[in-house]
């Protein structure tokens, strides 16, 4: 899950007027998008910034690829010393794993995790929000400086199909969850197959980009959608491998999951994030316009692997942070306000054992998890975004 920070109200400068046009979506796409222009640092790049947006960009992409070469190895190579997590998961030995059915539970849970948090929070929160408080509702909406939310959401949505499938390639796999259900009850794999492709197809029919449509009827749909594949898949697949298959040996299906799915997804997010640091260094090295559409071309391609693993933030990447090392949002802006302005580029930065955040009780929060949410808070993908994107474009020299 994502740590959601709010972003300091005195950064922005907005007109809230009321709507009440007879033409009221429009009137709501065009507030919208007048908020969203206006939010934040108002700044472009230019001499005087040069050198600290260089900086920080190569700082951002630094770390993100830090991240993703240490998830893949955790994964891959070795995990706190011994056995890569990999091969200590499909042993079914540590983190509460006792059986290959716990292990299927896990992957399950983590289908339902991320069909929730699409629904309910990347998209239904900003559309809650914005029935009285239009201007906090833009700031929501994730992946709005690069107009790519729709896209994150889907392939959200893509790391639960290919959790059930068992493949990358939309294919369903002999070893995979959903053959098995399928061997058991058709009519229950047909209904998880049908709820997938419903929440990803209404996600992609909101109008773009998503931030000057929070009021549409199409949001409303994919939250519908989006709740509906949870549903399906806790009150109903999770139900029926619990009351059905709890004896059943799931080593085939954890094996095609691991080698085919979980661990080709990270290595092309390190490859990714690998290719987006080069370009990042190359633009910093020579800053030019064409440097910044490369940046922003790799900051799209290392989203996909990332956005498409969400169905699977347990292990390393839950224990060790890095799920809000790399993809904290909303951003602190006041946070990248001081950071511009004073080069503190170790603040992004934090050492020793991952404390989680709680933003419901922050008083009872210890210094370390203090230091590691406002560390968080100021690098990842979204820092990344906001330096490189603006209106749904690659940035340009001014």
């Amino acid at each position: 899950m994502k740590k959601r920070v709010l972003i300091a109200a005195g950064l922005i400068a907005f007109s809230a007027a009321t709507i009440t046009s007879c033409d009221k979506d429009k009137n709501e796409k065009d507030e919208l998008a007048q908020i969203a222009d206006s939010v934040a640092i108002d700044a472009e790049y230019n001499s005087d910034y040069a050198k600290q947006w260089g900086n920080y960009m190569r700082t951002v992409a630094t770390l993100l690829k830090t991240d993703s070469d240490n998830l893949y190895a955790y994964w891959n190579d070795s995990y706190e010393g011994g056995d890569s997590y990999a091969k200590r998961f499909l042993s079914h030995e540590g983190a509460g794993f006792k059986s290959s059915k716990d292990c299927v539970e896990q992957i399950v849970d983590g289908c339902i995790d991320i069909a929730n948090e699409v629904g309910d929070t990347k998209i239904g929160s900003p559309v809650e929000l914005f029935a009285t408080e239009p201007a906090k509702a833009v700031l929501e909406v994730e992946s709005w400086f690069s107009w790519h939310s729709r896209v994150d959401f889907t392939n959200n949505i893509t790391s639960v199909k290919n959790a059930y499938y068992g493949s990358l390639d939309g294919t369903i796999n002999a070893n995979s969850i959903s053959k098995v259900i399928n061997g058991k009850n058709a009519e229950l794999d047909s209904k998880v197959i049908a709820a997938i492709k419903a929440a990803q197809d209404a996600i992609m029919s909101i109008p773009q980009p998503f931030r000057n449509n929070l009021g549409s009827n199409e949001a409303q749909t994919a939250i519908e959608k989006c709740a509906a594949l949870r549903d399906v898949l806790d009150k109903e697949l999770k139900t029926f491998i619990d009351g059905n298959l709890a004896d059943y040996n799931w080593d085939a299906v954890l094996s095609q999951y691991v080698n085919n799915v979980v661990l080709p997804t990270y290595k092309s997010l390190k490859d990714k994030n690998t290719d987006l640091y080069n370009a990042v260094v190359a633009f910093e090295k020579s800053p030019s316009n064409d440097g910044f559409s490369k940046c922003a071309d790799a900051w799209v391609a290392a989203r996909t692997p990332w956005e498409s693993s969400e169905a699977f933030l347990f292990g390393p990447v839950a224990d060790k942070g890095l799920d809000p090392n790399m993809d904290s949002w909303p951003l602190d802006l006041s946070g990248i306000v001081n950071i511009f302005n004073s080069s503190s580029w170790a603040k992004l930065e934090w050492k020793g054992d991952f404390e989680e955040y709680d933003d419901e009780n922050p008083e009872n929060n210890s210094q370390q998890a203090k230091k590691i949410h406002s560390a968080q808070n100021l690098r990842g993908f979204h820092t990344l975004e906001y330096l490189i994107f603006k209106d749904g474009k690659a940035r340009t020299i001014h």
